[in-house]
């Protein structure tokens, strides 16, 4: 019985890692030049107190989340659309939601270790607008957003759908969507082999952007 047991047990957890973050699937290429304002386009300033971006991944039978903090950012906007515009991610802010006990002090510190961020290195994040185009027939997002995003060395150039809001005296801009944390270079556990100490390389991030004249 043991012997049929435990490849049954193996193989649940493994199937558990199958499940997935929440959000639309993005692009990526290479990295794009950033936009620029158009002629007549209003400044808006990011509010980092009401702004930031979240995470979500996952490993064999358990997934964790959490935020980071916004340094500080602007969106320029002309006609109702983003024109152009950029945010900087404090990476050293990481921080953990679902653990509350002892173990969010460990989690938080291997995240922000060599193995994944090494935020002492890079202790910072960019996303750069190259893009915003309006999206027809779709009914959770208003727009299509491609930016270069980078984390530690690398910048790839990611594309996904967000709902944007504008009026006079605010744009938000929030979006959810994966990532695939390899193309910037981050592939500790990325390996099936390891089973159940595999992570995946899927990781789900979320935008909740407000920026003000």
């Amino acid at each position: 019985m043991k012997r049929i047991f435990i490849p049954i047990l193996g193989i649940a957890l493994l199937a558990s890692c199958s499940d997935s973050p929440k959000g639309a699937e993005s692009q990526t290429a290479t990295k794009q030049e950033a936009a620029t304002a158009t002629e007549g386009s209003n400044s808006f300033a990011v509010d980092t107190a009401t702004s930031h971006v979240g995470w979500e991944g996952f490993g064999v039978g358990h997934k964790h989340d959490g935020t980071f903090k916004i340094n500080s950012g602007s969106l320029s906007v002309a006609d109702g659309n983003i024109t152009a515009g950029n945010f900087e991610i404090n990476i050293g802010s990481l921080d953990n939601s679902d653990i509350k006990d002892a173990k969010k002090k460990d989690l938080v510190g291997h995240l922000l270790s060599p193995d994944f961020f090494d935020a002492a290195k890079y202790p910072l994040s960019k996303f750069e607008v190259t893009k915003c185009e309006a999206l027809q027939g779709d009914s959770t997002a208003t727009h299509q957003i491609s930016g270069n995003l980078t984390l530690k060395d690398s910048t790839t150039n990611v594309t996904f759908p967000a709902k944007v809001t504008v009026t006079d005296a605010e744009v938000t801009a929030t979006a959810t969507f994966k990532i695939d944390r390899t193309k910037w270079g981050m592939s500790y556990g990325n390996d099936k082999s390891l089973k159940d100490k595999f992570i995946s390389p899927e990781v789900g991030i979320s935008l909740d952007i407000h920026a003000k004249k």
